[in-house]
């Protein structure tokens, strides 16, 4: 009985394809975590956005609550419901939240301001761009004259 070499060739036959199968399954993972960085990115830019606007509303409101500190006698003048021409004392601040942000014209979401005794409420409102509803920031102060 004569021994016979196995043939070496078989198992190499068997593995034709295989780098090519292993590069694009590389390529594939590989490119699902490109789109998962690219995601990631665009929700963090949304989400340096909306703090933004809630710095900026957050400013705002504590501007105008300065304003009444140094002009606490006349307290009244300040409340404004949000609707129709705002108070000579408020007309810039209001101008300011219209043109700094997003979503706030003269007939939608303006900002408004209850003065009840020493106690002053400031809501500043913004709607960023793709929301469906608008966003607040309130503030309330007690101003003792």
């Amino acid at each position: 009985m004569e021994k016979t070499m196995p043939n070496l060739a078989k198992p190499r036959l068997l593995q034709r394809g295989a780098t090519l199968l292993e590069a694009m399954v590389g390529i594939l993972i590989f490119s699902l975590g490109i789109l998962a960085l690219v995601g990631m990115q665009a929700l963090a830019i949304k989400q340096v956005n909306d703090a933004k606007y809630r710095a900026d509303a957050s400013f705002l409101a504590n501007q105008l609550i300065g304003e009444m500190w140094v002009n606490r006698t006349n307290l009244a003048n300040y409340d404004y419901a949000g609707s129709g021409t705002p108070p000579t004392a408020i007309a810039n601040w209001v101008t300011s939240i219209e043109n700094g942000l997003p979503g706030v014209t003269a007939a939608a979401n303006r900002p408004t301001v209850t003065v009840a005794g020493t106690t002053v409420t400031v809501t500043v409102f913004w709607q960023p761009p793709a929301a469906t509803t608008p966003h607040n920031h309130v503030t309330i102060a007690y101003i003792n004259g």
